[in-house]
């Protein structure tokens, strides 16, 4: 078996603010949308976002309401400087989870959090 990620999707509350953080502060460019779908082009792997109420209606999965204090899993997106990244988006008013540090392997992380509050992780690559 190979299996190969291709997308992630986020089960948001507030499809609005949601659709201004990732498109208008991340500037993320829209590859597709579909009501309350979007795909937004992150290279290799797509970013995908909808609102809670519709995938339950259309999968039937048990959906939670509201997004939950502590999550399960992160997003991951590498930048050259994580600093700076993180200066524009506090500035942009940006939850700053993890402020930037640099782990014993080199690389430097920092963590911020989206509307529904799913971890962020701002990072440099791992050379």
């Amino acid at each position: 078996m190979k299996l190969a990620m291709k997308y992630v999707i986020l089960y948001v509350s507030d499809f609005e603010k949601t659709m201004d953080f990732y498109k208008g502060i991340f500037g993320l460019p829209v590859k597709m949308q579909q009501d309350t779908y979007v795909e937004f082009d992150t290279g290799a792997t797509t970013l995908s976002i909808n609102t809670r109420k519709d995938v339950k209606e259309l999968t039937g999965l048990n959906v939670p309401e509201g997004s939950a204090p502590t999550q399960t899993f992160e997003v991951g997106f590498v930048v050259e400087d994580v600093v700076a990244t993180i200066e524009t988006l506090r500035q942009q008013g940006v939850t700053i989870l993890k402020e930037p540090v640099t782990k014993p392997w080199g690389q430097t992380v920092a963590y911020i959090a989206d509307p529904d509050g799913h971890y962020i992780e701002i990072c440099t690559s791992v050379e």
